[in-house]
């Protein structure tokens, strides 16, 4: 996901829906780039579900089991969420080939919402199973308290869109949500190693 975030980042693949016209244009340009983007994407949501299924099957070792396996029913469907949203990203690449067609844009900016909304839910899942998991999953004091703080971290980037009422998030505060969320997956990173370590 991060190496999916430096690909988007720089070379301008936000797809922000509020230039739907834009976006078709930035595709059409970066096609290879898109799907390579899209293709980490893809991983990075699969791996997220089975992370989740994972979590879920080993909750019965765990002191708090229900809350293990909450956390990892939420990353579960935070992955299937995100991969919703990568459906909608793939769909507007088959735009992006006729972006001159009658009510390509208007097509566009309708797949380019749900994509955003669909990310924004898998944000909300994601920061859900990121507080359940910081109270479930046996690890050290300073995991879980870095774990709360990472859960902050990530509301914090699923609310920004609800600041922008109707007309949306910027490119540069869409940008500013995927740094938000960036301790969310370094903590899931470190949770993962000592899970590893112990065994």
């Amino acid at each position: 996901m991060i190496a999916g975030a430096a690909i988007v980042v720089p070379s301008g693949l936000t797809l922000n829906s509020a230039d739907p016209a834009a976006a078709l244009a930035a595709v059409a340009e970066w096609f290879g780039l898109h799907l390579t983007e899209l293709a980490f994407d893809v991983l990075g949501w699969l791996a997220l579900t089975a992370a989740g299924l994972v979590m879920s099957a080993r909750s019965a070792q765990a002191p708090g089991p229900h809350l293990e396996t909450l956390a990892g029913g939420l990353l579960a469907a935070a992955g299937l969420a995100g991969l919703l949203h990568d459906a909608g990203n793939l769909a507007l690449t088959q735009l992006a080939a006729d972006p001159a067609a009658p009510a390509a844009a208007t097509v566009a900016w309708a797949v380019l919402l749900t994509a955003k909304w669909a990310v924004n839910l898998a944000g909300l899942l994601w920061v859900a199973a990121t507080a359940a998991a910081a109270v479930g999953v046996p690890m050290s004091t300073g995991l879980r308290i870095a774990g709360a703080v990472a859960a902050i971290s990530g509301l914090a980037a699923v609310a920004l869109p609800w600041t922008t009422g109707t007309d949306g998030p910027t490119a540069a505060l869409e940008q500013l949500g995927y740094a938000l969320h960036l301790p969310i997956m370094i903590w899931y990173g470190a949770l993962g190693w000592q899970y590893l370590r112990n065994r």
